[in-house]
């Protein structure tokens, strides 16, 4: 087993906030040596290069990781740890690790759940002090469906903050396309939310929560979070707390179109759990299956960050990681 190292790894995002990133990580390293914090760094080359990048480091022996970007690159640093974590030849816990973000990106809605702040400069104060909490992790598991009907894993993910499914997940692919093309900043998020209205409409899904089935039925979108903020401050799951071991849902069903719309605001002051026609519940384990005869075409949004279309299972894990934090645990 290699050496633990106890000092930072960066992973850069060169891409990250329109390509700001590259200049305040350069600001962000003088402040670093300043404060005689001790650090590597290394720039990830393309989509899902962090992931490569943050395993192979964990490999080495590193224990502290940085994610300079927006949340995709959490995301994607994430990955790359729970990937080392969950390789049956490994012995090293997911508590021994810790992470952080310097934010510079676009999108920098999980650090908001931990209070932090969205200065770099008054990130590095608190890498310096340490200052952490631990959070809960979830694991996602996509299916594939074979001939005889029967599913098959297809493909796992990792998350900190949040997915969706169908709405949701409709204005991510927006998003992520406008941010391709250069379009920054908070409101790219709300935007992307009135195009996908202009083309609404539902599918078909079957739920399961805890081995209960919670929704079988037409539905416009789907949330899951373990944090309650996501798409440049909304709250779909408003109750969701990080360290508690459960993952809050909101289901969207069928409803009256102008109703729903009129209720859009309550995304942002953290209430549209009370709208009485929504499903909203909590559950260690859920799976969302396809109702008989409807095609796989809804896009799974995790961490902003299209990964695939459902059938999915999410799960919490029993362990929890270590992340650059202002909260206290509960």
């Amino acid at each position: 087993m290699a050496e633990r190292k106890d000092i930072w790894y960066a992973i850069v995002n060169p891409h990250s906030g329109s390509g700001r990133s590259m200049s305040s990580w350069q600001k962000a390293e003088i402040r670093l040596r300043q404060l005689h914090i001790h650090y590597t760094s290394t720039k990830s080359e393309s989509h899902g290069h962090a992931i490569e990048l943050a395993r192979e480091a964990a490999s080495k022996g590193y224990r502290r990781f940085i994610a300079v970007g927006g949340d995709g690159t959490v995301h994607e640093v994430l990955n790359g740890i729970m990937n080392f974590v969950e390789d049956p030849k490994n012995t090293v816990p997911l508590s021994e690790f810790t992470l952080g973000v310097l934010p510079v990106g676009s999108g920098n809605d999980w650090i908001s759940s931990h209070g932090m702040p969205h200065d770099p400069d008054a990130v590095i104060d608190i890498i310096a002090a340490c200052q952490t909490s631990r959070q809960d992790v979830v694991k996602a598991v996509q299916y594939a469906t074979t001939d005889t009907g029967e599913l098959i894993p297809s493909r796992t993910d990792y998350m900190l903050n949040i997915a969706g499914i169908g709405f949701d997940g409709r204005v991510c692919e927006v998003v992520n396309a406008r941010k391709a093309v250069g379009h920054s900043g908070r409101m790219i998020y709300f935007r992307a939310l009135l195009t996908v209205l202009r083309h609404f409409y539902s599918f078909k899904t079957k739920v399961i929560a805890d081995g209960k089935v919670v929704f079988d039925g037409d539905c416009y979108s789907m949330a899951f979070g373990i944090g309650p903020y996501s798409g440049g401050g909304m709250r779909q799951v408003p109750d969701a707390v990080l360290d508690d071991g459960l993952l809050d849902m909101l289901i969207i069903p069928k409803i009256r179109i102008p109703y729903l719309v009129s209720r859009l605001p309550l995304l942002y002051t953290g209430t549209i759990g009370q709208v009485p026609e929504l499903i909203y519940c909590k559950a260690k384990e859920i799976k969302v299956l396809s109702s008989d005869g409807y095609e796989d075409v809804e896009p799974i949004e995790i961490d902003g960050e299209v990964v695939g279309r459902f059938p999915v299972s999410f799960e919490v894990l029993p362990s929890q990681i270590k992340v650059l934090s202002l909260r206290k645990n509960g």
